[in-house]
């Protein structure tokens, strides 16, 4: 498998912090989205980013922004199509997406997951953790995807398919698992409340 570009998906609507980008508010300095960027360029062969609206708001990142091309905020699996279009004009044959929400994400995360692709001999994977209470955790925002299914995967959106796992379990999607012991490395900012949870685990790295 040759090295899969990397899509950062933030297409989604942030109603919980009241609206806006998510991953434009700052945590110690930096932005979430930044922080997201940092973490998954090295791990990958070249970044996008799926925004909606003005992409002209990104223009310091510098890497391209593609939109959903189905209406209505279907989802992260139209962040995925959206970045599987993008990835098929680079001649990529896969993408890894992470959410850009999640400043802490793994950084041996894409290939864990192109192993545990490998490893189940599929084209596909999701991120997993193990919480003591809850069992395994599919990650639907960080998965590798395969370019050869974006066409699969715009005609179940456009049939009215909107949850990840009602496609990849279409598919056979292996589970790469990642330990959540004592730190969900997928914690991801939704609420202000959850910010300071964030200004926390910062502080705790810089320690």
């Amino acid at each position: 498998m040759q090295a899969p570009l990397g899509v950062i998906l933030a297409g989604g609507l942030a109603t919980r912090m009241g609206g806006g980008d998510k991953g434009l508010l700052v945590l110690d300095g930096q932005t979430l989205l930044s922080r997201v960027i940092d973490r998954l360029d090295p791990q990958v062969a070249g970044l996008a980013l799926n925004a909606n609206g003005d992409a002209a708001r990104f223009a310091g990142l510098g890497i391209p922004v593609v939109p959903d091309s189905i209406d209505g905020f279907a989802g992260p699996l139209a962040g995925v199509l959206a970045g599987l279009d993008w990835a098929a004009t680079q001649g990529a044959d896969h993408i890894v997406t992470a959410a850009a929400d999640t400043p802490f994400f793994p950084a041996d995360l894409v290939p864990r997951l192109v192993m545990a692709a490998e490893d189940a001999d599929v084209s596909m994977a999701l991120a997993g953790t193990k919480h003591p209470t809850r069992g395994m955790l599919r990650q639907p925002t960080f998965g590798l995807w395969p370019v050869a299914l974006r066409d699969d995967l715009r005609a179940a959106l456009k049939s009215g398919v909107r949850k990840v796992v009602q496609w990849t379990d279409r598919h056979g999607a292996a589970l790469a698992p990642f330990s959540a012991d004592g730190f969900d490395p997928f914690f991801n900012v939704n609420t202000p409340e959850d910010m300071k949870v964030a200004e926390t685990l910062v502080s705790g790295e810089s320690e």
